[in-house]
């Protein structure tokens, strides 16, 4: 089962809410199992440049099943597999910071990225995404 489209944008709204108590500027991206697209919130000032990263970071670790750490270490252990892997899957493959799997009963049913805040900022508000829905774990 996926996260349904009420539940990604309850955590998307959650998470706004955190960043601006931080009074970060950010970009929420939410993905299903698949790593398609459910939600994108550019928050106001946000920069428009995070409104493309973090979608490609949320959908690169739902894909992987890899939290965004584990993903950069295989980026960084295997440089020339991870290139052929990007140009085969046809889709930007991001390893960056502040991305998380969202589990449920011990099965990934969608991911969440955060961008255009600073990385203490955007890994804060990645893990209030994960920790917002009563049964992620």
């Amino acid at each position: 089962m996926s996260l349904t489209l009420d539940e990604a944008r309850a955590v998307s709204d959650r998470v706004r809410e955190h960043a601006l108590g931080l009074g970060a500027a950010v970009t929420i991206a939410i993905v299903d199992d698949g790593g398609h697209l459910q939600v994108l919130d550019r928050m106001d000032g946000a920069s428009p440049m995070s409104a493309r990263v973090a979608p490609a970071k949320a959908s690169s670790v739902a894909l992987f099943r890899r939290d965004s750490t584990d993903l950069m270490h295989l980026q960084e252990a295997y440089p020339a597999v991870f290139a052929q892997i990007i140009d085969a899957a046809r889709t930007p493959i991001v390893a960056g910071g502040a991305a998380r799997l969202i589990w449920r009963d011990g099965a990934v049913v969608g991911a969440i990225a955060i961008a255009g805040g600073s990385l203490e900022q955007d890994d804060t508000c990645a893990d209030v995404g994960v920790g917002s829905l009563p049964s992620a774990a």
